[in-house]
Formats: C-alpha cells, sequence, structure tokens
C-alpha cells in the first residue's frame, strides 16, 4: 500500500500559523493525507503567548495544551471530510533547521507554513523564518499569509520560464486543481513584447497541451515594461487568482521577489499563498 500524502504545518499559534493550519487541513481532506502539527519549542515564542511565565517552567505543558485543543478542533472537523489523520509532534532546536530535518524524516510531501506577509520594519515581503523556510527546503512549501483565510482556490496562476521542468509542475498543479475545479493560468511575463516571446510561447503551448488533460488551462503571454515580478502581480490582481505557483529553480524570479526595494511596491500577491514546487 502507498504511503498517504503527508503535509507538515510548523505552527507557533500565531494568527498566520492558524491560518495556514486550515489550509493544511482543508488540503489534506482532498488528498485524503496524514496531517502532522509540528511545534518547536521556542523561549522567545513562549513568552510572546504566556509573559507571566519568563523563565518557561511551564512551557511544554502549557505548548502541549495548545497542541492538543488544536488537534481536537482538525480531527471534529476535517476527519469527516477526508482527512486520515492528524498528529502533533514536538522537537526542540533551531526552527528552520529542525522543521526541515523533520520534513526530510517523514517524507512530506508538502509543508504548509504561514507569514506575516508584508514586515513593515524589515521591508520583505516574507518574515525572515518562512523565507529561509522557502529557500533551504527541498519538499513543496505552499506560504500563507496572515490575511489569507481559507476559501476555494477559483484559479491557480503559474509563473512560467518555459523551462522543461515546466510540464512535471504543471502536472502536479492538475491535481491539486481537479480537486477544488480551479482554472489555471499558465502565465509567462516579458519585459518587452518580442516576436522571439510570441514564438517560444507558441512552442510550450504546442508541447503542453497534449500533456496535460485538463479542460481548465488557460496560456497566457503579458509584456510588463516593467519588473517582470511587478507585470506577474499586476496579472493575479486583473486575474483575480488565488494563488501563485512557482519553481524553486527560477533563481532570478526569487531574487526579485525577496528583493527589498520590489517589495515594498508589491500589496495584492503578499495577501495570497505562494506555493513553491521544489520536485517536479
Amino acid at each position: 500500500m502507498a504511503s498517504p500524502f503527508t503535509i507538515l504545518c510548523p505552527i507557533d499559534f500565531s494568527e498566520c500559523a492558524l491560518n495556514a493550519l486550515e489550509y493544511a487541513a482543508k488540503i489534506g481532506e482532498k488528498y485524503k493525507a496524514k496531517l502532522i502539527v509540528f511545534h518547536v519549542l521556542n523561549k522567545q515564542d513562549y513568552q510572546n503567548l504566556a509573559p507571566l511565565d519568563l523563565e518557561g517552567t511551564y512551557q511544554k505543558e502549557f505548548v502541549e495544551q495548545k497542541l492538543n485543543s488544536l488537534q481536537d478542533a482538525v480531527l471534529k472537523e476535517s476527519i469527516p471530510n477526508g482527512l486520515q489523520s492528524c498528529e502533533v509532534v514536538i522537537s526542540d532546536g533551531a526552527i528552520v533547521q529542525t522543521t526541515i530535518a523533520y520534513s526530510q524524516k517523514i517524507n512530506a510531501n508538502l509543508i504548509v507554513v504561514g507569514t506575516e506577509g508584508m514586515n513593515q520594519f524589515k521591508k520583505q515581503v516574507f518574515g525572515s523564518r518562512s523565507s529561509k523556510m522557502v529557500i533551504q527546503t527541498d519538499r513543496d512549501i505552499l506560504v500563507v499569509p496572515r490575511k489569507a483565510f481559507f476559501k476555494r482556490p477559483k484559479k491557480l496562476v503559474y509563473a512560467s520560464d518555459y523551462v522543461e521542468e515546466d510540464k512535471s509542475a504543471i502536472k502536479k498543479m492538475v491535481e491539486f486543481a481537479t480537486f477544488f475545479d480551479s482554472e489555471i493560468d499558465i502565465v509567462h511575463v516579458s519585459s518587452r513584447s518580442r516576436v522571439i516571446d510570441k514564438a517560444l510561447h507558441k512552442t510550450m503551448v504546442e508541447e503542453m497541451k497534449p500533456a496535460i488533460s485538463y479542460d481548465l488551462v488557460n496560456y497566457v503571454l503579458k509584456a510588463f515594461r516593467d519588473d517582470p515580478a511587478l507585470g506577474l502581480e499586476n496579472y493575479l490582481q486583473l486575474a483575480k487568482g488565488d494563488i501563485l505557483v512557482t519553481l524553486s529553480k527560477k533563481k532570478e524570479f526569487f531574487d526579485q521577489l525577496f528583493s527589498k526595494n520590489l517589495s515594498r511596491k508589491m500589496s495584492y500577491f503578499i495577501t495570497k499563498p505562494l506555493w513553491v514546487i521544489k520536485s517536479a
């Protein structure tokens, strides 16, 4: 018997982490998945939750109670809708490295992590922990901003750069989209309208169409004279995309996404989840 689809959801009990847990549970229902709610003991986070216990005397007991409460809520709501199981795990260590190591140990198919979104002090698009996890993990990861509350995703927007791995990534998206009857927009953003871009786009469409057995797929070529990442955000807004999807191999796109100057200009994207496909 094949192993169940496994979702790992790191949690620190913040509002954005609770949003991520809701996404993890709802996705888990569709995949009939095993969901693991994962907490790394961290004194600073604990003091924010329990400021009167400065020494952390009751930290583990406090965390266990909160995790058990969340587990009970997930079991009650999601098991009847298809989720296979929900477990809680507590660990010690550095949060990012410990989470990544555990995801590898259990061979997680997907990490779902919350983020505060735009951090007004650091001027970057993700909080430091979630951005490090995106860059360092070898697992697919869905990053859920604090303002993103779960709703059925009507449209997934895939940032295509005409690489061979796009085909495998889109097949993975099709499996996800089928669960929710979501549209998929495969979008390439160019900094200018060129004949070569139109030719590449036409070739990409001709190659992909026979390999994708899903009717709700649109192929879009968009010219945006400023930064391509801003063009992608502009498309997300106009097309009312619910989740942005990209391959981690696109280093240039990631450099743009995490740059301080650019992220200050992006507003719509930071309220929408980002699904980074690591293993297409």
